[in-house]
Formats: C-alpha cells, sequence, structure tokens
C-alpha cells in the first residue's frame, strides 16, 4: 500500500486527473480538503472512502469540474480545472465526465424519466433519433426501460438513483463519479445496483466512488483511495490491503472498536461505522450486549478483523 501518490500504471492509460497539494475551505476558512496530492488513469475503479467530513463528496466536485481548488495545482483530462469551474470550457467538459449526487432528487426534475434521461443529449444539439438511441442505451443499462413514463416522485429510492445513474450515461462521458451511491437503500436494492456499477465498470469507463460502505468496495474497485479525517490521502492501495488492514481503517474512523461477551468470554473487534449492532441483545444477558471500547484490561483478548459480512443477497441480482 502506498501513502498519498496514485500508482504508476506504467501500461500506457492515459493520465485523466493530476492534483498536487491541492486545497479546498468552506466559506470561513474551514478546510475541507487539506493537501491532496492523487493520480486517476483512464480505466479505472477507484473507491473513495472515507468517514463523514473527511471530504469525499468535496472531492467529487472538484473532480466534476463544480468546484475550484484555493490551493495547489489540478488538472483534469488535459484542463486546468480552475477555467472549468470559471465556465470556460465547461460544455465540452461536461459532456466527458458527470458526477451523480448522493440525493437523486437533486438531478431528476422532468415530468417523466425519459425526459429526465434525455434533458443532457438535447443540450448537445443531437437529433431526436440519437437522442432515443442514447436514452435507450442508458435506461437499458440500468434496467428501467419500463420506467420510461412515469414521474420521477413515483419512484422507489433505488429506481430514483438509477435514473439519476441514467441521466449521466446518456451523455456517454469518459468518466462517471458517484458519491455515496448505495446511500439509504435496501439490501436487495443496493445490491442490484452494484451489479449495475460493475457493469459500467466492464464497459472500460473510469468509476470514482465515494462510499463509507466498505461491503461493496471489493465489488466495484480495483483501486482505495483513504481520506483521513486530516482531510487529506492517508492511503492509496488494493481493495484487499486497505480493507484488511484494522489499524488503518479505525484511524480513519471507517471502523469503530468494541467490546463483546460471549458469556465470560470478552474480545474486542471492529464494526463499520454506523452500524447498529451495538443497541442488540443476543438473550437477554449482559455478556451479549456490545458496549462501548475502552482500553483493553489485562486478558482481554483482541481478535483478528474478520473480513466481509457473509450476508450478500441473492434475491433481486
Amino acid at each position: 500500500m502506498t501513502e498519498a501518490r496514485g500508482p504508476t500504471t506504467g501500461d500506457g492509460r492515459p493520465l485523466l486527473y493530476m492534483l498536487r497539494g491541492v486545497r479546498y475551505a468552506y466559506p470561513g476558512g474551514h478546510p475541507a480538503l487539506d493537501g491532496i496530492d492523487l493520480d486517476i488513469r483512464a480505466g479505472e475503479q477507484v473507491a473513495l472512502l472515507g468517514a463523514n467530513g473527511s471530504g469525499k463528496s468535496t472531492l467529487l466536485g472538484l473532480l466534476d469540474g463544480i468546484l475550484a481548488p484555493h490551493a495547489g495545482v489540478m488538472r483534469a483530462l488535459d484542463r486546468d480545472i480552475a477555467t472549468v469551474a470559471a465556465g470556460r470550457d465547461a460544455f465540452t467538459f461536461h459532456r466527458e465526465v458527470g458526477l451523480v449526487f448522493q440525493d437523486p432528487d437533486i438531478q431528476l426534475f422532468s415530468a417523466t424519466v425519459f425526459d429526465d434521461v434525455a434533458f443532457g443529449p438535447l443540450q448537445l444539439g443531437l437529433p431526436a433519433e440519437a437522442v432515443r438511441e442514447r436514452c435507450e442505451r442508458a435506461m437499458a443499462l440500468m434496467e428501467i426501460g419500463h420506467l420510461a413514463a412515469r414521474a420521477p416522485f413515483e419512484l422507489s429510492g433505488g429506481e430514483k438513483k438509477r435514473v439519476a445513474i441514467a441521466s449521466v450515461l446518456s451523455l456517454e462521458p469518459r468518466v462517471v463519479l458517484l458519491d455515496e451511491p448505495t446511500a439509504s437503500l435496501d439490501p436487495r436494492t443496493k445490491w442490484l445496483l452494484v451489479d449495475l456499477i460493475v457493469r459500467l465498470a466492464s464497459e472500460g469507463r473510469t468509476l470514482v466512488t465515494a462510499t463509507h460502505d466498505l461491503e461493496i468496495v471489493p465489488e466495484i474497485a480495483r483501486r482505495v483511495v483513504v481520506l483521513g479525517e486530516d482531510r487529506r490521502v492517508l492511503a492509496d492501495g488494493a481493495p484487499e490491503v486497505v480493507l484488511e488492514d484494522r489499524e488503518l481503517l479505525l484511524r480513519a474512523n471507517l471502523v469503530h472498536e468494541h467490546l463483546h461477551g460471549h458469556g465470560s468470554l470478552r474480545h474486542t473487534h471492529p464494526h463499520p461505522v454506523g452500524d447498529d449492532h451495538h443497541a442488540e441483545i443476543a438473550d437477554g444477558t449482559p455478556g451479549d450486549r456490545h458496549v462501548a471500547a475502552r482500553p483493553p484490561r489485562p486478558g482481554v483478548r483482541r481478535a483478528r478483523r474478520s473480513g466481509r459480512a457473509n450476508g450478500r443477497p441473492s434475491a433481486g441480482r
């Protein structure tokens, strides 16, 4: 696993993004990103991991050219990203890069699903038949063709997410940026969407997905970039390396550690942040309650991280 810099592939793939010492601050001066060094090459599938407030969404905004860094150097698709954020060459840039927001309602505003998916291609001035072909391809890829005549407000959360992704895919971008795509989805819908994201990657698109859902990372990414709570790149490596590094995940606040009791045996093990496991009682006895972690006492055994959960459902896949 490497620190701070993206890998040198040596396979001839073009460098799409280059960030050196990039900083961005909120109004009032509070830092959102504080010295990011990062390379992303064509065809990569990258997961951005980090706790809430680590700067994942801000970094996606920079990669999409809707924000410009306040300090440092950033090139994106052979452009100075500051010029794109200022509106120069933005139209061409956003034909090549598409961002899917965490809240799909931000992107869905038309009377029907088809109209939302067609909005981008229509702005390109394409002939009506070309627009229809693009929309049909995008909707088929997201498996929403049957929803074409529906109003977006009638859809479920998972359906809205797929429509939002299709509205970006209809522009046929080289790069797709996804902000927490599985947030607030039930397990069946989550894994259906993961399968569709994997399908996008199989077509050779460059995908950058911001998430703190560790379970989906091995499926959607071949590279993991971890943002620390200091809003810098904490680690950069393969999923199988990053996800097995318990100390790293604890430092990044991506897992938290609890004491756990089975009768007289007590040990500690990490859980993903946001997991509601600690409120559960297996049989009503105090020994089965999860409690907040404390410094280990003599004789308390630390367990190794157990790896991925085995509860991936088959329904809807």
